[in-house]
């Protein structure tokens, strides 16, 4: 996945300081209780921005997302929206092989992390842990290698996944998707790096 990788995984460690530090108001904010003791207001609004290639050989789409994302206080841990935009590139390749673009908009459901492992502090360490996710994306190409130029991909992603509560959330995904169209069904691999940063700061509760 070449130089595309290395350049998703440093954005990966270089936004969420940034996004993080935006001012703002969550619209329906439920309260919660750090562990300190205040009570502070979640943050339920996030961006999301990642790494999303296929796997195999020959033609494989590789590129980058960025999403809104709902964090939810019962249930699901989250649900988003995001767009897609990348290339095609022939992995049987070691120079050149790029050719045409892909969009894609997806929607997608993110299950609750379990937990396995914790770093630093037990009332205020991070944790890590694996969760699931479910999405459904619809894909457009111009100038694409294959045969077909739109589909709609189908993906159950597992996923090892970092971050505790209302803090930033990074996740490393891989797991099967299903691309419907036209022509014969086929199932491939797929990566993803991704990256999830609240809009607002904890706003104290009165």
């Amino acid at each position: 996945m070449r130089w595309s990788l290395l350049l998703s995984l440093a954005a990966l460690g270089a936004l969420p300081a940034t996004l993080t530090a935006q001012s703002g108001s969550p619209a329906t904010p439920p309260a919660t209780r750090s562990d300190n003791g205040p009570v502070y207001k979640l943050r339920p609004h996030a961006l999301g921005f990642g790494f999303v290639a296929t796997l195999g050989a020959h033609w494989q789409m590789e590129g980058a997302e960025f999403a809104y994302v709902r964090r939810m206080q019962r249930g699901l841990a989250a649900l988003s929206v995001s767009a897609r935009v990348g290339t095609f590139i022939n992995e049987s390749t070691m120079l050149g092989g790029t050719q045409g673009i892909a969009f894609g908009g997806t929607i997608a459901a993110r299950t609750r992390m379990r937990s396995f492992a914790q770093f630093g502090e037990e009332e205020h360490g991070t944790s890590i842990g694996a969760d699931l996710t479910l999405e459904v994306t619809g894909y457009t190409t111009a100038q694409s290698p294959l045969s077909r130029t739109q589909w709609v991909g189908i993906s159950l992603l597992p996923a090892l996944s970092l971050g505790s509560g209302d803090s930033p959330h990074f996740g490393i995904v891989i797991g099967p998707t299903l691309f419907l169209g036209d022509g014969k069904p086929a199932v491939r691999g797929l990566l993803a790096f991704r990256g999830e940063a609240p809009l607002a700061r904890r706003e104290r509760v009165p």
